[in-house]
């Protein structure tokens, strides 16, 4: 699945960009066009991410499915951790086009499923396609990037993905919930498919002919010939099945409370184990110093900060009351304050001291975290909330940024793809793996009776459900906080 560089594996055929010149830039005449469409794409995914925790309780709740409310979100990470690596090895055996088309495409088919369910099941399987499209898309648009733009722009580019997050994370919670309660929760997906044309129209022409068609390695060894083979590598495939099945079984067990559970789990395990451990590097069990605990942060901090953060505006609406507008305001701050700890952890005074800051991020995550549950304390002010989620999402953009700037320095050129495939895997499987611990907390102490109408009148469901998800997350943070000091691998570990 990696991500081979024109001058690191030979010159694709098609796909090799012309060098820019002094002035040129992301927005210049020669990229302009490719820069707005993939950007664009970014952006109406963050959209849609930010947009679906507002609408996702009414959804719930309308469908009578908020016992199975983890797994609207976990289905999407489970299929996108098959959708990574399907899109890797379409990338580099076949060029990003083809997987960045059908995961688009993907992805508004999962968007019109969802918006029409008429079930809960239905809602996850609309879901499970969004997923598949998700990962498709997010391995592509990398590869275009590594392709299409010289080494001098790609900082630039990289940025700018990060940017497209902050309107959306400010303005999605906010509109979804003015959708929600006028229009419908429907509509938060069926309004979306459209908005796709225009990013495609705009980047797929330029994607076709700078970055279009297979790579062609000249080292000569089995490895690098194998990525210029049409073919896939059938035994990772097998181990992306692997994974994807064993986390899909691993979190309906996980759900069913009944002794017969134990059955899915078990088979869940055996499936999800070996295939990560094909997939994740070496050491990462056990949190060896260098990439394995680069690659574990990731998973730990991203696992632990979306478990929580799924289950806020549920929190919000059941137990305080408040309107689906109201509990995506909530969340909406924090893509501002992300933003800032990313630029931050940019600047080149601050480098010697990152390990630092990934602590002091991780540090506030779990701060954030353990603070959020306070408000099932009616007394404690609702927009808690709100400002401890802002310093969490602070903390969060200074770890996320840096495991990918730190993934980079530790990796050899011809692994770089390879491993920064590896930190997508970490993020998806603890997002699916924490989310089902934290689903199965939740239905365990009766989150699934939860009931809008018994909060609306001031009455008080089932607190400890949620704090049973909250605190747990935490924990896992201030896991996250103690791999930080295991960043940097030693001279003879590096060798």
């Amino acid at each position: 699945m990696a991500v081979l560089e024109p001058r690191d594996a030979g010159v694709a055929d098609a796909c090799e960009s012309p060098s820019p010149g002094p002035g040129e830039s992301v927005l210049g005449r020669a990229y302009r066009a490719l820069s707005v469409g993939i950007v664009s794409v970014v952006l109406l995914i963050a959209f849609e991410a930010t947009a679906v925790g507002t609408a996702m309780p009414v959804a719930a709740r309308e469908l009578g499915g908020v016992s199975l409310y983890a797994f609207a979100f976990s289905g999407y990470f489970t299929t996108s951790l098959f959708g990574m690596v399907l899109a890797g090895q379409w990338s580099d055996r076949r060029g990003p086009l083809g997987a960045l088309s059908t995961g688009i495409a993907a992805f508004a088919a999962g968007l019109v499923v969802a918006g029409t369910a008429q079930a809960m099941w239905a809602f996850i399987v609309g879901r499970a396609v969004q997923g598949l499209g998700g990962g498709l898309v997010i391995v592509a648009l990398y590869v275009v990037v590594g392709r299409a733009y010289p080494e001098r722009l790609r900082p630039a580019i990289m940025a700018a993905f990060a940017a497209a997050w902050v309107v959306p994370s400010v303005v999605g919670p906010l509109a979804a919930g003015t959708v929600t309660e006028h229009l419908g929760w429907r509509w938060v997906f069926l309004g979306m498919p459209v908005l796709v044309l225009l990013p495609l129209a705009l980047a797929l022409p330029q994607i076709r002919r700078r970055a279009g068609g297979a790579v062609r390695s000249t080292s000569g060894d089995a490895s690098s010939s194998s990525a210029g083979s049409s073919s896939f590598d059938r035994r990772r495939i097998r181990l992306a099945l692997g994974i994807s099945f064993g986390a899909g079984l691993l979190q309906y067990g996980a759900q069913d409370l009944r002794p017969v559970s134990a059955v899915p789990v078990v088979a869940g395990l055996a499936l999800l184990l070996p295939a990560a451990r094909g997939l994740l590097p070496g050491g990462i069990w056990r949190a060896a110093r260098g990439l394995p605990s680069v690659v574990l942060l990731r998973g730990l901090a991203a696992g632990a900060f979306v478990s929580a953060e799924s289950f806020v505006p549920l929190m919000l609406v059941t137990e305080r009351g408040l309107s689906p507008t109201l509990a995506g305001f909530s969340l909406a701050a924090g893509g501002g304050t992300w933003a800032l700890g990313s630029w931050l952890q940019a600047r080149a005074r601050v480098e010697p001291y990152r390990e630092r800051l990934m602590t002091a991020g991780m540090v506030l995550v779990a701060a954030a975290v353990a603070a959020t549950p306070s408000v099932l304390v009616h007394s404690v002010p609702a927009w808690t909330v709100a400002v401890a989620w802002g310093f969490g999402c602070f903390g969060m953009g200074l770890v996320i940024s840096s495991t990918s700037v730190l993934l980079l320095q530790l990796s050899a050129p011809e692994e770089a793809g390879a491993n920064s495939a590896a930190l997508q895997i970490s993020d998806g499987l603890s997002n699916v793996l924490l989310l089902a611990g934290g689903g199965a907390a939740f239905a365990a102490l009766g989150g699934g009776s939860v009931a809008h109408t018994a909060a609306a009148a001031g009455g008080s469901s089932h607190p400890a459900a949620f704090a049973a998800v909250f605190l747990p997350m935490a924990g896992v943070a201030l896991v996250g906080a103690w791999v930080t000091t295991r960043l940097r691998a030693t001279k003879v570990e590096a060798r």
